[in-house]
């Protein structure tokens, strides 16, 4: 008789299993099957991505939840500049896909952010973590200022390469819309990594426990979810 021993599932694959479970769905129905109706349900994903996040959250320390107040709002704000100064990003408008908006802005934008961000400054973080034991011999304080670089170096750079694999599935879902010929400018990437770099910044400044394992296998399956998209749309 198999016994199944449930209580060794921990928070972090719960919200993995749910994760994978949901975006399958999704990408079966982007590609296969109604895909404007699919695309209208992003705003839940979001919103069930970002609840699974803080749920696997090991602590919700007074510094986590101000690393998701600074995401938020910076995200928001600076998507506001975008879409109604051409700051920034460049010119560009949201489309209905994205669900309730404020200044042309949707709401779920800045939740966005705090996914995109949170979940690279952990894969990043724990990519470090595997190569700790080869700076051994280094001092502490040098192996923490390599860490501490890194993290938001190399971190706004896969941030900015995500942003990369997921503009042209975002514009043939109908999330948003480049003016003029539809073209990407350059300057969006380059927002993308000083913004990000900033936001992995505090992320590293700020006392709470790192990286959420959850965080990690989040940004794989979301990764792989708009590349599939990107190859096959």
């Amino acid at each position: 008789m198999i016994s199944f021993r449930f209580q060794h599932i921990n928070r972090q694959q719960i919200a993995t299993g749910i994760s994978i479970f949901f975006h399958s769905i999704g990408l079966f129905g982007m590609l296969y099957g109604n895909q404007a109706m699919f695309a209208a349900l992003t705003p839940f994903n979001l919103l069930l991505s970002a609840s699974l996040l803080i749920w696997a959250q090991k602590e919700k320390t007074s510094g986590f939840l101000i690393f998701f107040l600074l995401c938020f709002i910076t995200g928001f704000f600076t998507e506001y500049l975008g879409i109604n100064h051409q700051l920034l990003f460049g010119e560009y408008v949201y489309k209905p896909a994205l669900g309730l908006q404020f200044y042309g802005v949707p709401l779920v934008i800045g939740i966005n952010w705090f996914i995109i961000i949170y979940s690279t400054g952990s894969f990043v973080q724990r990519l470090l973590d595997k190569v700790w034991n080869m700076l051994a011999g280094e001092p502490l304080s040098q192996r923490s200022g390599v860490g501490f670089f890194s993290v938001i170096l190399d971190g706004a750079l896969i941030a900015t390469l995500f942003d990369w694999i997921m503009e042209p599935v975002a514009i043939q879902l109908g999330y948003w819309q480049w003016a003029n010929d539809g073209s990407i400018p350059m300057k969006n990437y380059y927002s993308w990594f000083f913004i990000s770099a900033l936001l992995l910044f505090f992320y590293k400044r700020l006392a709470f426990p790192k990286p959420n394992h959850f965080a990690v296998n989040l940004f794989l399956i979301q990764f792989m979810f708009f590349l599939i998209l990107r190859s096959m749309l």
